[in-house]
């Protein structure tokens, strides 16, 4: 795709909803109120507005290597607090995906520089399912199946949050943990599916991250 093509594209975008809505833009001036914070993979071939079939205003959106929810990241932080206290979003996901490179970085040993320390985020997730990792004779399979464990993981931060606590007590917010499969083009809902079981883990830590907001 060449620069040039970006704008055509824009200008035709523009054309497009406004002949849906002459108000269109004027609308989505005002403001936006969406009901879900997505925190996902930079990857470029997953995009959140696209595979959920939603459009401007109904996803407030960070994503990053490997949809990492990092306790040291001011950034996700940021969003985070945004989304849940300020836009009042009634729903947290946590979308990782197959064929993932952050997660396959993660697994090797090449020294990638400065990307080392956030790697360390999922290799931290490696060591503390090393049994059930190490026990997958299959690469790929043990590959797909850090995928979803550091979805798992990334859930338990989002859970640890105070922000999120304190939502969650007091209006219901919920957390989910998903999987994008990019061969199928399909949303993979982790505890639906029976693969990742992030609340339960969290019901036997909650005291030790739990913080009580004033």
């Amino acid at each position: 795709m060449e620069i040039k093509e970006i704008f055509e594209n824009n200008s035709q975008w523009v054309q497009e909803k406004l002949g849906h809505d002459p108000k269109y833009f004027e609308k989505l001036a005002k403001g936006q109120e969406p009901d879900f914070l997505y925190i996902g993979c930079s990857d470029s071939r997953v995009t959140a507005e696209s595979m959920m079939g939603a459009g401007p205003g109904n996803v407030f959106v960070h994503r990053n290597i490997a949809n990492v929810v990092s306790n040291l990241d001011v950034n996700a932080l940021g969003v985070m607090n945004y989304a849940v206290q300020h836009l009042r979003v009634k729903h947290v996901i946590v979308c990782g995906h197959y064929e993932c490179g952050g997660v396959k970085a993660a697994m090797g040993d090449a020294d990638l520089g400065i990307i080392n320390p956030w790697l360390r985020n999922i290799r931290d997730v490696y060591r503390t399912h090393q049994a059930e990792l190490d026990g997958i004779s299959d690469e790929g399979d043990r590959y797909r199946r850090l995928v979803e464990l550091n979805v798992q993981e990334q859930c338990l931060n989002v859970l640890n949050n105070p922000d999120v606590q304190s939502a969650q007590k007091e209006r219901g917010l919920q957390v989910h943990g998903w999987v994008f499969d990019i061969a199928h083009g399909t949303i993979i809902d982790l505890v639906e599916s029976g693969k990742i079981d992030f609340q339960s883990v969290h019901g036997k830590i909650a005291g030790i991250y739990k913080v009580d907001k004033k």
